[in-house]
Order: structure tokens, then C-alpha cells, then sequence
């Protein structure tokens, strides 16, 4: 907890609303920065244009990115807004950071077989998920048992980016490892009913009133459970909370390292991997955007780049030398 009241206070607020740890953290941080920026002088008493200048000096003096500048915006648009009821409107000129599209790293299919191949159980199993149906790591760690369809092949995403709702493809070939996966779930579930302070799983505050029992059941258990019981700071009950995606990268770059791969990956480049293959194998684009949640088409296009041999389609003057030879031989 901060040791500002004010802080505490938004916090609190956040949480009663259901707000992600992830969301709350990260809009503590900018708005603390917001304040100290500003000399500590309180936010009731800042108006439109110190958020303006704030914003200006992020994108000047501290050369952030515009997806950062634009976390920073919608912290202080929440603070404005929803907790001080105090609107800031339509926010004026300010310097906006220069917002570079980056095109995505792309695995082979070789490179994601030899990845794999350095990975086993539980971490294989979500590695797996990422490139065979293309999800966001948030994505991943919040499945929960009920969302897995292996009759239909299946998988419902759901409040994804954007709170969308999808449905993703599931490799048949899955099937056994997450059977196994289920298992170990149940497993853990009967250890924690033994203990009378367990609560359940959390769950959405409206489907918690309807079935109250729900979350002691299996269906509503995450499909990777943290290994360990914590206390849910919203309501101040002990749950098993799902598995941190914070580690999924530090396993995927170790492997990717084992395996030899000199590509900077992250689980992003499973989901750019998952793509691209799919565009490859003559899937439709409008049917990687639908398996992807983009809002737009545009989104998805950027993965075309890898269908075409060399840079935008262009084929090199070199090649066609008369007489060339690779160099050096």
C-alpha cells in the first residue's frame, strides 16, 4: 500500500469497481508521476493544461513511446473523469510522441519446433495454446476449465482486448496434455476445499450472485492456478488466483536460447507465428482477423509482409547478375 491517503483512496476505488491489479498498478504509477511532476500539488487543484504539459513532457523530455504517453493520458482521464467527477474534456494541443508501427517477429515453423522441443509439461502445454490458437498471454492465464471445448475444438476467449469475445481454434492434438491438465486442476481443487478459509475462485460479481456455488466448482477454476493461495485484495478472501504471465516470458526466451534461436521473442511472437502460418497455409484474412479479436482488418494486414519473398515483394538486383556467385565462394 502507498503512504498517501489519496493514492490508497483510488486504489480502493479501483478495486471495489473490479479494475485488474494490472490496471490499478499501472494507473497508481502515472498518476503519482502526474503529482510529483507538478511539485505535489494535489490533482483537485491542477486543471486541463497541467495534463497537457505533463504529457508534453513525457513525449519531449522523456522520449516515450505513444502506446506509453497514451497510458499516461487514460490514467489521468480516469482520475479526472470517474474518481474526481471532475471531466477534462476534450484535451488540447500537446506534443504527441511519434508512434513507430513495428513489424512483428515471426517465428519459422522450424524455429516453433524447435522451441517446443525445449519445453515440457505445464509450460509446453501453455507455449503450445499460444501459437496453436493464437492468444494473448492475459488471454492464456485467465482461461478457465469451462472454456476449453474439446468436443468442438475450441476455445472461448472471453472480455479479451477491447472486453471482445471470441472463439479460437484448438489443436486436436492438445487434447491429451490439457485432459492431463484437468486432472492436475481437480487436483488442487479438492486440496483447497480441505481448507474452511477457502472462498473459491474468484468470479464477475453478477455470476457470483447467480451461482453462488460456482466458484468451489471445477468448470470455474483457471486452467493454470497459481501454486499457491493469496489473499484477494478486493475482498479480502483467500483464493487461488490464476498463474503469473509474467513468467511465461522469462520460459520462452530460456528455451528460445536452448534452442538456439537468435530472434528476440517474447509470447507475442507465438501469436505473430500463429498468424502468419495461418495466411501461409491460404487461410482468408478476414478469418486470422476473427481468430486474432481485431477490431480491424488493418490490424491483421500487417502479417501479410512475411508472404512476400524480400522486403515489400521486391526482388534484389543482384540476383539477376549475369554470371553472379554467392559471395565468398
Amino acid at each position: 500500500m502507498s503512504k498517501s491517503p489519496f493514492l490508497n483512496s483510488i486504489r480502493e476505488y479501483m478495486l471495489v469497481r473490479r479494475y485488474s491489479r494490472r490496471t490499478i498498478d499501472t494507473y497508481l504509477y502515472w498518476i503519482r508521476y502526474f503529482i510529483v511532476f507538478h511539485g505535489k500539488r494535489h490533482p483537485e487543484r491542477l486543471h486541463q493544461e497541467a495534463v497537457e504539459r505533463f504529457l508534453t513532457f513525457l513525449a519531449v523530455e522523456h522520449h516515450v513511446s505513444a502506446a506509453t504517453q497514451r497510458i499516461a493520458l487514460n490514467a489521468l482521464v480516469f482520475l479526472y473523469n470517474q474518481f474526481l467527477n471532475k471531466p477534462l474534456g476534450d484535451i488540447g494541443p500537446f506534443r504527441r510522441a511519434a508512434r513507430q508501427r513495428k513489424l512483428p517477429v515471426v517465428l519459422t515453423r522450424d524455429e516453433i519446433s524447435r522451441l517446443l522441443a525445449k519445453l515440457d509439461g505445464v509450460q509446453l502445454l501453455m507455449a503450445s495454446l499460444l501459437y496453436g490458437s493464437g492468444l494473448r498471454r492475459i488471454e492464456l492465464v485467465r482461461l478457465r476449465i469451462k472454456d476449453i471445448d474439446l468436443d468442438h475444438l475450441q476455445i472461448q476467449v472471453w472480455n479479451g482486448k477491447g472486453f471482445k469475445h471470441r472463439l479460437a481454434t484448438l489443436a486436436p492434438e492438445l487434447c491429451p496434455s490439457l485432459g492431463l491438465q484437468k486432472e492436475r486442476v481437480l487436483a488442487t481443487l479438492r486440496e483447497d476445499l480441505l481448507n474452511k478459509a477457502y472462498a473459491g475462485v474468484w468470479m464477475p460479481d453478477a455470476l457470483a450472485r447467480k451461482y453462488p456455488s460456482a466458484s468451489k466448482g471445477l468448470g470455474w477454476q483457471y486452467l493454470f492456478p497459481s501454486t499457491r493461495l493469496s489473499i484477494d485484495p478486493g475482498s479480502g478472501c483467500l483464493r487461488r488466483h490464476h498463474a503469473d504471465e509474467t513468467n511465461i516470458n522469462r520460459f520462452l526466451r530460456s528455451a528460445c536460447r536452448n534452442a538456439g534461436i537468435e530472434k528476440e521473442i517474447g509470447s507475442h511472437t507465438l501469436r505473430h507465428s500463429f498468424a502468419t502460418h495461418l495466411l501461409q497455409s491460404g487461410a482468408d484474412i478476414r478469418t486470422v482477423q476473427a481468430q486474432l479479436g481485431h477490431a480491424d482488418v488493418k490490424t491483421t494486414e500487417i502479417y501479410t509482409h512475411v508472404l512476400n519473398q524480400g522486403a515489400h515483394g521486391v526482388r534484389s538486383p543482384l540476383s539477376g547478375l549475369p554470371g553472379h556467385s554467392p559471395v565468398g565462394a
